[in-house]
Order: structure tokens, then sequence, then C-alpha cells
């Protein structure tokens, strides 16, 4: 694990190539440095030609001769690597048996000689989470690669003179990227609370997608993806036990490709049935000390402890807890920071937390996230169901008297809240499905953020039309798979993924997602919709394969995590921290929204008419990153009055 960061020069400086070479080595310098964190053990750099990379490296693998940047034989491929190949140890079996020569015992080292061998496609024999740079000195070729499912980051910038690329945002904003907004992705970002790739918060500055590589090579910069996620049908004659029987199998397997390390490894531990099933198959193979991570809150409807508690003992863990307070104004900025862009799930309090607490003990720890995209644990796939029953009912009811009834439900600040749901349901299940999906999971739809803009640009694209272009990119039939599509390929990397990554590598832990081992997520996409939501019931393949392995008190309980109870807190411990982010004298010297409309938000919250805790959120991070980015908003408001937004560079074009 590290991160890595680079410069590929597409015109000899004036000063000649040897002036470059220094130049782009003190930008690669300074890139690693602000790239600390992910990697204090150790550093490297390199250059060859027009291309000079380096890495920050914390120590997992082979940790006295791992050193990169690494070559192959006689130092024409060159490759650094962000996070862990897997199955290191079977291909580099392979590798020798063709003749090729390992300097060390790395897992990186494996990537120069699988080019050799199988050229572009060697990204494809990979089984990992990684975000790679590959440079190859006789064809003067740099390949940028990502993994799958986009566990690891890599974003990149491109202008007439140079390509730069980087695990985080600020190692490229410290290389002179100019900071000007990106509309379009904060337009996107008040909807879904984070920023869909290939956009980020910089109109300068891309993400690369999962599943794919960038190729420059000959002056020109190109996109292709070596991964899609396929949904073959189910396979005829299995029944539920086989079913059952092959996913244990797989899980098995996933969880112990992912124990390869030389120092201890530790695990989330929710206390929810994902992080207990990596745990109790992490026991399978692990016969001596386990050490188990939980984060709870003094408030009751959100407190898990108890369940975590429960697990950590069946399984013989030595386990840790720790309980957040609400405190943690002096903890935004350093969430803004870990970030580089406006992210506002919640969640990432608490892991943020636990992750520095469990850094203390171990440097890996396992989790559970991706549980819920590829077995069909949310609670918005029920109301999908449900809401074909509402269609159902006499336009009288559905469309007035049931929402009319369900705007008078008392306003509750409690975990997910019945009121809360009610109104969240009544709202979209009208809408065509991936819209109704859209509308129970989003901070702001398209009319609030109309009323809430002090200028619009009508050339931006409204969410739900890019949401809608994920869940038309689906090739399966059945509508659960096409939802659970959408989740995998959009909410899962920029969100789920984003926040894992971000909040431990920020306290140098390496934090790894079992649960997404491509292998399991494949088999997991032919499994007919039946077995992974049936009735009521969710992520029910997987709950048949725990019986008897969990606490039955685990396999039939709801659906957990590191949520916050950020509605009581805003409205009370909070309370003047939210009034001194949105006043309206601060709101206005942003310029961006209208102080009346935020205004109106915080009251309604503030006397508890209704719960605004996500848009509050999303605005308070989007307030604190403007500041901390020193981004100049009456220039970007006069941009967007001007109907100018940031888009993605055509990477395509000539360089």
């Amino acid at each position: 694990m590290c991160s890595i960061a680079g410069e590929l020069r597409f015109e000899s400086s004036p000063g000649g190539e040897h002036t470059a070479r220094v130049q782009s080595r003190a930008t690669v310098s300074l890139m690693n440095d602000v790239l600390r964190h992910r990697g204090p053990d150790d550093s490297g750099l390199m250059s060859s030609g027009p291309l000079t990379m380096g890495m920050r490296r914390l120590s997992i693998i082979d940790l006295d001769g791992g050193k990169q940047p690494i070559a192959n034989e006689d130092r024409s491929v060159w490759a650094i690597c962000n996070g862990e190949i897997y199955n290191y140890r079977e291909l580099s079996t392979e590798l020798r048996s063709r003749g090729h020569q390992f300097r060390t015992a790395s897992d990186v080292e494996v990537l120069v000689h699988l080019y050799e061998e199988h050229g572009l496609q060697f990204a494809e024999r990979l089984r990992g989470m990684f975000a790679f740079a590959l440079w190859d000195q006789r064809a003067k070729r740099l390949v940028l690669g990502r993994d799958r499912l986009g566990i690891k980051p890599l974003v990149f910038a491109v202008d007439d003179q140079r390509l730069l690329f980087a695990s985080e945002i600020k190692a490229l904003l410290a290389a002179g990227v100019e900071r000007d907004i990106d509309f379009q992705g904060l337009h996107h970002y008040l909807t879904l609370s984070y920023i869909p790739a290939p956009h980020t918060a910089f109109a300068n500055i891309q993400k690369l997608l999962p599943g794919h590589l960038l190729i420059a090579e000959g002056g020109r910069i190109r996109l292709e993806r070596y991964w899609r996620l396929g949904y073959p049908p189910a396979a005829d004659g299995l029944g539920v036990e086989e079913y059952v029987e092959a996913l244990r199998e797989r899980l098995d397997d996933a969880v112990r490709s992912h124990l390869v390390s030389d120092v201890p490894v530790g695990v989330f531990l929710s206390g929810g049935l994902d992080s207990s099933t990596v745990l109790s198959f992490m026991r399978d193979h692990e016969t001596g000390p386990i050490k188990t991570f939980s984060v709870g809150f003094a408030e009751s409807s959100f407190n898990e402890l108890a369940e975590a508690r429960a697990t950590a003992k069946r399984f013989e863990t030595e386990h840790h807890e720790l309980v957040v307070s609400p405190d943690i104004t002096d903890m935004v900025p350093a969430l803004v920071e870990a970030f580089d862009e406006p992210f506002a799930d919640s969640s990432a309090i608490p892991l943020y937390h636990l992750s520095r607490f469990a850094r203390q003990q171990v440097k890996v720890v396992l989790s559970g996230e991706g549980g819920d995209e590829v077995l069909a644990g949310y609670q918005t796939y029920i109301a999908s169901k449900l809401a074909g029953w509402y269609r159902g009912l006499p336009e009288t009811l559905s469309r007035r008297v049931l929402p009319r009834l369900v705007r008078m439900l008392p306003v509750s600040h409690r975990r997910v809240s019945f009121d809360y749901k009610a109104n969240r349901f009544v709202s979209g299940a009208l809408l065509p499905l991936d819209q109704a999906h859209l509308s129970w999971k989003r901070i702001l739809g398209e009319d609030a953020k109309r009323e809430l803009y002090a200028h619009r640009d009508e050339s931006l694209q409204e969410t739900s039309a890019f949401y809608a272009n994920v869940y038309a990119g689906c090739p399966a039939r059945d509508w659960l798979t096409r939802l659970q599509h959408v989740d995998t390929m959009l909410g899962l990397p920029d969100d789920m993924l984003t926040k894992v990554d971000r909040v431990t590598m920020a306290h140098s832990l390496e934090g790894r997602v079992p649960l997404l081992d491509h292998p399991l997520v494949e088999f997991l996409a032919g499994v007919p919709a039946n077995l992974k939501l049936r009735g009521r019931t969710t992520k029910y393949l997987l709950r048949r394969a725990m019986r008897g392995r969990l606490p039955r008190r685990i396999v039939n309980g709801k659906k957990r995590g590191f949520n916050v109870p950020l509605p009581a807190w805003l409205a009370t411990d909070l309370r003047t921290f939210v009034g001194d982010v949105l006043s309206p004298t601060r709101v206005t010297a942003t310029g961006l929204f209208r102080p009346d409309v935020v205004s109106r938000l915080v009251d309604q919250h503030l006397k508890r008419q209704a719960d605004h805790s996500r848009t509050l959120w999303t605005l308070i991070v989007l307030e604190h990153w403007l500041r901390q980015q020193a981004v100049v908003p009456r220039r970007a408001v006069a941009k967007l009055a001007a109907g100018g937004s940031g888009a993605p560079t055509d990477v395509a074009a000539q360089a």
C-alpha cells in the first residue's frame, strides 16, 4: 500500500532535457511529500526520458525488499503501484517458469513481467486492489490503470505541456494544476453527497474510471476499458443449496486471499452481517489472536456495540471499542483535507475516528464494504418492491391522501425514523424505477437545487439524467440487478470506497474489502435475483450461507453500519456550529446559494419541523471546502452566472 505520482512531459523545456528532468523531479518529489500520509515508511523516484514518477510506501509485503519504483531484468519496464496484488505468488510462479527473473518477493514486481508477457492485456490477470503506473522505456509508453471496482483511487490532469497523475487530488494541486471549479461536479454533489467519476471538484482534474487503462504514447492519450461486469444467465439445474455452497467457497477464497501480509491484519466490526461474515471466514485461516475494532455512540438508536461485542466473543477476538461524541467541529477541516473535494457521507466521521484508533495497533484492516451492493442489502430494494404495490392504488390515495397523511407525521431525529422513511417513500414511489431509486438516496432533487442556487447554469446536466445513463448501461433485464448495477458502478467507487480509502490512508492504515474480490463479484452477478432479495429479506443467499456460522441475531438482523446520529447532533450539540457556518453572511460571501433558502432549511431543522440533516451537512462540508481550498467564490460565481462550467478534458484528443 502506498501512493503514486508522476509527470509525463509532452514538450522539452526551453532549458533542455536536463533542465526539464530536474524540474520534473522537483515536482514529483513535492507530490510525494504531499502524499506522505499514505506511505510514511519509504519513498522512491525515477526518471526516464520524458517521464518522472515516484511513490510513498506503507510496507505490508516484503518489508525490506519491496522498494519502488521497480523494474524488469534490463530496466526497460518500470512500475509503481498503490494497493495489493493478491494473486502475486501464483503469478510469480508462472512467470518464473517462463524464464523471468525476480529480484524481490514484492507483489508489485509481477506487473513488469506480466506486461512483458501479455502487453496491455496484463491488467486482466491481476486480482487485487490497485492503481498503477507502468513505463515502457523502449516504446515511450505510459500506462495508468485502476482496479476493476475502483477500490484504489487515481486522478490525472492534462494540458498542452504535460500529463500529471497521482493517488489524491492534493498532489496535483501541489504540482500547479489550476483550482478552477467544476460546476457540473458540484451540481452532482448536491444530489449524491459525492462527486461521481470522471468528474472531480476541479475542472482540470479527472478520476480514472474503475476497470480502465489510460495509455499515453506518441503524444496522444487514450482510455481503454479492460473489464466490464457481466450478468450471465443463471446456471441450469442449480438449487438454493448449490448456490449456498458455491457462495461459501468463494467467500472463503476471497477472505483467504486478502490475508496475504507480512504484518498483522485486523477487522472493522460493525456487528452487522457483512463484517461478521468476513471475520467468520478469517477465523478459519487464523488460529492466533485477531484484533477487531468497533465504534459506537451514546445515542441508543445508533449504538450497536453490543452486537459487535457478541460477534467478537463468538470468534474469540481481541476486541476494542470506541465511542464517538458529537464534538466534531474541529474534525470537519480534517475530513475536508482528507477528501480534497466535497464529500458529505457522514459515516466518514466515525470511520475516521475508528481508523485513527485501529492504527495504534495494526497496519491493515478488513471491512465488509461492498456487501450491500453485490448481495442486495439496501432497504431501497425493498422500497422498489413496495412501490409496485403503491402504484396500483387509486390515484386519490397514492397522489393525495397518503402523501398528506405522511407529511402530518411528527418529525423524529432517531436513526432512519418511520416519518423519514415514509416521506422518502411517497416522494419517489410513483417515479420510474431508476428515478425512484435515486429519490430515496438523494440529498437534493433538481427542483430543490434550482431554488437553492443564487445563479443557475442551464447547461448543467441534471443528475437524474446522469443516473439514468448508468442505469441504462446495464445489460441485465431484471429490475433488481439493474439497480444493483447502478449502485456498484456509481455509489460504490465514488462514495463507499472513496470513504474507506481516504479515512484509512489519512492515518496510514490499509483497508481491504474482501467482499469485492472480483471473482466473488462476478459469481454474484450471475445469481438469480430471487436468491438475493426474497420477499422483504435482503441478502437472502448470504443469510442462508451464514446459518450456523454466525449468531442468529446477526444472521436475521437488520442492515448495520457506521451510521451517525447527525439529525440530533445538528439540532442540539452542533446548533451553534450550524448557525455560524451557514449564516446568511457566510452564505452570501460564498455567492453560490440563496441565503434565505439556506436559513429556512436551518430553521426548520432546528425547530424539528423537518429532518434536513443530510442537506445541511452537505452544505457545511461544501462551505469548508471552498474556504480550505482557497477557491475564489466571486470568480466562481461570475463564471457560473455567465453560463460557464467545468468539464472533464477530452483525453482522446491530441495532447
